[in-house]
């Protein structure tokens, strides 16, 4: 998705524009696949997961794209593999998970990765350190909304597949707000949005629905650390698809590594 968003982006200057038309087509996507697989909609008890969208993707999303655009699709990918570091903090301050040692050691890890990540000495033309700062605000963001998601999944009775859309269609309307709210009326240019970025929007909308399941099944602290490998998975990517842009060097390949061990630890220590 980090790439496909990437590719968007080079051809779009409307962060917010864009991030309505990605979200729009990620709904539509999860929505097909929540009737196919319930064959119901059950829209009981579905308010937590309002809330849960207008956190991520409603206002994280606007900060994804746009850090996408600042800082490039593999460094954005690999700032977002520190979640399970956030994650993982908030559900042992609110949802009283349990600490281990190799907690400790995994945040250490990734820690590391950050600074050799800030250790880069070459970088795209085009990057700016305020990406960064979008990056982290996203995953921030993300694991705030990771462990909304999970509290209230465990005594839910909605089934995963119809909250998926349904966060997705609260996160459209905050961004929908935002859009109006900052430009005091609808901006023009979603059609073209729409087609530039339908394809990350496809990659999001299945990535979302999975990520619903796999927290209906399992802890904040061992799902955050195996969705973290997006670190490698959007260097790897972005190594193969963009490589003249991207400039992936072994700074950027060594802090990629060290946050995704950092996260498989917490996650083995779970």
């Amino acid at each position: 998705m980090s790439v496909a968003v990437r590719f968007a982006v080079r051809r779009s200057d409307e962060a917010e524009l864009g991030s309505l038309a990605m979200s729009s087509v990620a709904f539509v996507v999860t929505a097909v696949i929540g009737l196919v697989a319930t064959r119901r909609l059950d829209l009981a008890d579905i308010w937590p997961f309002l809330i849960a969208g207008t956190i991520a993707p409603g206002l994280s999303q606007v900060f994804f794209v746009r850090a996408v655009r600042e800082a490039g699709a593999a460094r954005t990918s690999v700032l977002m593999g520190t979640a399970p570091l956030v994650a993982v903090a908030i559900a042992l301050i609110f949802l009283g998970e349990p600490v281990h040692a190799a907690l400790l050691i995994g945040a250490g890890l990734i820690v590391a990765g950050g600074i050799a990540l800030a250790r880069e000495r070459v970088r795209p033309s085009d990057f700016r350190r305020l990406g960064v700062l979008f990056a982290l605000t996203a995953t921030v963001l993300f694991a705030v909304r990771d462990n909304v998601l999970r509290s209230f999944a465990k005594d839910t009775g909605v089934h995963a597949l119809v909250a998926a859309p349904a966060s997705l269609l609260a996160g459209l309307g905050t961004i929908a707000l935002l859009l109006v709210v900052s430009h005091r009326s609808w901006p023009r240019g979603y059609t073209r949005q729409l087609r530039l970025f339908l394809p990350a929007g496809v990659f999001f909308g299945l990535s979302y629905a999975a990520l619903f399941e796999a927290y209906y099944r399992g802890r904040v602290s061992v799902v955050a650390p195996l969705v973290a490998t997006e670190s490698l998975w959007g260097v790897a990517f972005s190594a193969l698809l963009l490589r003249r842009s991207e400039l992936v060097g072994r700074w950027l390949l060594v802090g990629a590594a060290l946050i995704v061990a950092g996260g498989a630890l917490i996650g083995v220590s779970r």
